[in-house]
C-alpha cells in the first residue's frame, strides 16, 4: 500500500467561498453531558465548499447530477502538472510539454500557497482551449487547486463550456502545494447527492507502484 497524500482542505469555520454563496456553519445539536451520552453535531455548506466536483447540472440545466456520475472517472492514474505562471489563463503550450503519455485525469497547479480564509480574487484560470487540448489527449478529468476552472469574474464560463461539450470531471479547491509534481492514483470520490450540482470529495493521491 503506497503512502496517502492527502490534497483535501480542512473544511472549517471562516472558510473562503464565493461572494455570495452559502458559508460553512456549524451548529451543537446534541453535548455531552449529565443527561446526554453523545456529541452530534449539525452542519451547512454550499455544495462548492472547499474540494468538491462539479456536475454538469452546474454549468448546463440539462446536465446530470452529481449523483448520476460515473464513480470510475474519479479513481486511477492521475498526472499533477506545474501550471502556475504569470497570466491570467493556463494555455495549452503553457502544459503541453508535460502530457506526453498522459493518463485520464490531470491535476494542474495553477497557484501558489492560497489563505484559505480569504477568496482569491483573480487566481489563474483554464482557457478553453487548454480543455479542448486535453479533452484531445484523452482526459476524462481534471483537477485544480483554485475555486474553479473559469476565472471568478467570468459571466459567460467557457472552461465550463468546454467540460460540457467533451463531457469532462472536474475538481475544485484542490490542496496541491505540497505535493511532487508526477504521476500518481487518484481517490477522489463525490458524496452522493441526489439531485444536486455538486458535491464534496475528500481526495487522496497514492504514488504508483513500480512494477
Amino acid at each position: 500500500m503506497g503512502r496517502i497524500i492527502d490534497i483535501t482542505p480542512a473544511v472549517r469555520l471562516g472558510m473562503a467561498v464565493f461572494p455570495g454563496d452559502a458559508a460553512y456553519r456549524v451548529t451543537q445539536t446534541f453535548a455531552i453531558g449529565p443527561q446526554c451520552p453523545v456529541n452530534v453535531a449539525e452542519f451547512a455548506m454550499s455544495c462548492h465548499c472547499g474540494a468538491h466536483a462539479d456536475a454538469p447540472l452546474h454549468y448546463d440545466p440539462d446536465g446530470a447530477p452529481i449523483d448520476r456520475l460515473d464513480l470510475d472517472d474519479f479513481i486511477g492514474p492521475a498526472r499533477l502538472v506545474d501550471a502556475r505562471g504569470d497570466g491570467p489563463l493556463v494555455r495549452p503550450q503553457d502544459i503541453e510539454p508535460a502530457l506526453d503519455g498522459v493518463p485520464a485525469r490531470v491535476l494542474l497547479r495553477l497557484a501558489e500557497r492560497l489563505d484559505p480564509l480569504a477568496w482569491p480574487a483573480g487566481f489563474r484560470a483554464l482557457a478553453p482551449e487548454t480543455m479542448d487540448l486535453l479533452a484531445a489527449r484523452g482526459v476524462r478529468l481534471v483537477g485544480v487547486d483554485v475555486p474553479s476552472v473559469d476565472p471568478d469574474t467570468s459571466k459567460d464560463l467557457p472552461a465550463h463550456g468546454a467540460a460540457r461539450r467533451h463531457d469532462l470531471r472536474i475538481l475544485e479547491n484542490l490542496a496541491l502545494q505540497d505535493v511532487e509534481f508526477g504521476d500518481y492514483e487518484l481517490i477522489a470520490l463525490p458524496i452522493k447527492l441526489e439531485g444536486l450540482d455538486a458535491a464534496p470529495v475528500r481526495a487522496v493521491l497514492r504514488p504508483l507502484r513500480a512494477d
